[in-house]
């Protein structure tokens, strides 16, 4: 049912494009490229453990997902080693959207350094948008 209301909520099936964020297929672990966390496994910790954590779920077959994923390479670049940027892949793990409580995707959550849930997006979210709430949470 979830599942039913995801795919109805702005996607369609085309490709994304490749990139360090969206993984092709499963890791036999999570995947860490500079501040860039793949969530693929249940047992990865998000939000990071001491840094401020941006979640963003979503799909490599949904536009909005797709229209971010450009946005995520350049936030993994910017913010190396002082906040992690989290994508997951909930067509590809649907064993986590019971885990965030989402109800539609691509959804952004951000957490402070100290795993604190205080904020939550849904749908595309611009890059200054991101920055701005990246760099109020550094700033704490």
């Amino acid at each position: 049912m979830l599942m039913g209301t995801l795919f109805l909520a702005s996607c369609d099936s085309a490709e994304a494009p490749k990139g360090s964020v969206f993984e092709t297929e499963p890791a036999a672990s999570p995947q860490k490229t500079g501040a860039t966390e793949t969530a693929q496994k249940n047992d990865i910790q998000v939000p990071v453990p001491g840094m401020v954590t941006m979640v963003d779920l979503g799909a490599k077959s949904c536009i909005p997902c797709k229209m971010m994923t450009p946005i995520l390479e350049e936030l993994e670049k910017e913010y190396k080693d002082r906040a992690a940027i989290v994508f997951i892949d909930v067509w590809k793990r649907p064993d986590q959207t019971p885990l965030f409580g989402i109800k539609a995707i691509p959804t952004q959550i951000f957490y402070d350094k100290n795993g604190k849930e205080v904020r939550r997006h849904e749908g595309f979210m611009d890059k200054q948008s991101i920055s701005n709430i990246l760099e109020k949470l550094l700033r704490q």
